[in-house]
């Protein structure tokens, strides 16, 4: 099942019908004729004449969204939606509950940073969140292939252009706010805000599972909701201890006035918040304690979030930690676990929020024995000037920097001894650069295994 409507003119067929959206960068009208020449035989647009059957209305994406929800919800609304937010472990929350219903023999899908998923197919998708007529596709898609729960992550970026409007959520969860994105929020309290707006999108129960010792967590907190939250003390989930070795962590925690011991295959105390996320819910979701933490030994961050390679006693950690905050949660989890020398490598991203970039120069800086700066994707902007802002006032001389992504790779791996650790930081998954707006194939667990290879 699909949608009837297209939005896209590349991908109209003789017989569509095309309604012009007006997007962040793009406005669908001026595709109107592209479509036309692909065969539209009616559109749906604001303004313009045009030489086939014309609908004229106010707010094509308003007009759309209603359309959504009239002709295909009732299809949708029967499944579970999950909705996961925050600046950081959107991705490992909702791969792991993902793994976590899957083990437990539940159908379902995954909608995110790193693709889209049902079952053990997956494809890459071009926004963590789709745009609306894309996302109803895969969510129809998980319709026909029966799935009972779709895990959703749920950018600021997404609620902001309204990618969700008409969805409701039964489960959503809250990870963390620290500072990212502002170059289009403008303000902290700007990006609060619009991540509060899928805590007002709830049905059914409301469950709510918010990490409580985040600073922002209260804002998170709604009368309306069922509020679950994890916390070091006194929550509804509470981390009771934990000791975190090189590959994973023991962790004791309560729930319902129960304790419960585990090892979960993740490192670091952020992760843990990560995992009692996932696990709340698919606790809420119906699924039994015991019987998840029977399955702790298949349930894997996704690639990309600290995955492990290893250069005789060295270490190396390949993670897509892009923001200060993420930076620090996985330097500082690396010197609790080892006394030996740490490397990092860090770029920041082109046409991005600029104010975080000296922030997580300092960052890497502090928890690091060595820093390398490089490229990330710099998009349209000049690396240089990326650089420049990283170093800018930086109160460290412990960096180095080399542009060149794998010679900065190939470079890291050189000052590994003994013992020693390299966090490779910023791109994770992705298999790709952005120079001067083309984009070119690039892998940093490519670029670490080839050289690995030839040492």
């Amino acid at each position: 099942m699909r949608i009837g409507l297209k939005t896209d003119s590349r991908q109209v067929k003789p017989g569509d019908t095309f309604i012009a959206l007006k997007g962040p960068v793009t406005d669908g009208h001026d595709y109107v004729d592209v479509a036309i020449a692909n065969g539209a035989i009616k559109v749906i647009v604001e303004h313009g004449q045009y030489p086939v059957e014309v609908e004229m209305v106010d707010d094509t994406r308003e007009y759309f969204k209603n359309y959504l929800k009239e002709n295909y919800y009732p299809y949708i609304e029967k499944m579970k939606l999950v909705g996961i937010t925050g600046t950081n472990g959107k991705t490992s929350i909702g791969f792991m509950t993902f793994e976590m219903l899957l083990n437990q023999g539940i159908k379902a899908g995954y909608i995110g940073t790193i693709g889209f998923h049902i079952g053990d197919k997956s494809r890459p998708l071009n926004n963590t969140t789709p745009d609306l007529d894309l996302l109803y596709n895969l969510l129809l898609e998980c319709v026909d292939a029966s799935c009972e729960v779709v895990i959703m992550e749920v950018s600021s970026h997404a609620l902001a252009y309204g990618r969700v409007n008409g969805l409701q959520f039964d489960v959503v969860a809250f990870t963390n706010l620290t500072q990212d994105h502002l170059d289009f929020h403008g303000t902290m309290e700007n990006y609060l805000a619009t991540k509060q707006e899928l805590f007002r999108m709830t049905r059914g129960a409301k469950i709510a599972v918010i990490n409580g010792d985040d600073a922002h967590a209260k804002d998170f907190v709604l009368p309306e909701n069922r509020n679950i939250l994890i916390k070091s003390q006194d929550g509804d989930v509470t981390i009771e201890d934990y000791t975190i070795e090189h590959t994973h962590t023991n962790l004791e925690f309560s729930y319902l006035a129960k304790s419960y011991r585990t090892t979960i295959n993740l490192i670091g105390k952020y992760n843990i918040y990560n995992y009692l996320t996932s696990l709340m819910i698919a606790v809420n979701l119906g699924c039994d304690v015991d019987a998840l933490l029977d399955k702790n030994e298949l349930v894997q961050a996704p690639t990309g979030r600290m995955s492990y390679l290893k250069k005789g006693t060295n270490s190396i950690f390949i993670d897509y930690a892009h923001t200060p905050d993420a930076i620090e949660n996985v330097a500082k989890t690396i010197k609790e676990t080892t006394a030996r020398k740490i490397v990092t490598l860090i770029g920041c991203g082109g046409n991005r929020d600029k104010t975080k970039r000296p922030l997580m120069a300092a960052t890497a800086c502090k928890y690091s024995d060595l820093a390398i700066f490089t490229n990330d994707n710099p998009r349209n902007e000049a690396p240089d000037a990326i650089i420049a802002d990283m170093t800018a006032g930086l109160d460290y001389d412990n960096y180095v920097v080399i542009k060149d992504r794998a010679q900065a790779i190939r470079y890291g791996i050189d000052q590994l001894e003994n013992n020693d650790v390299l966090l490779v930081l910023g791109k994770g998954h992705e298999n790709y650069q952005i120079i001067n707006g083309e984009k070119f194939h690039f892998s940093d667990f490519e670029e670490v295994e080839k050289y690995l290879k030839d040492l």
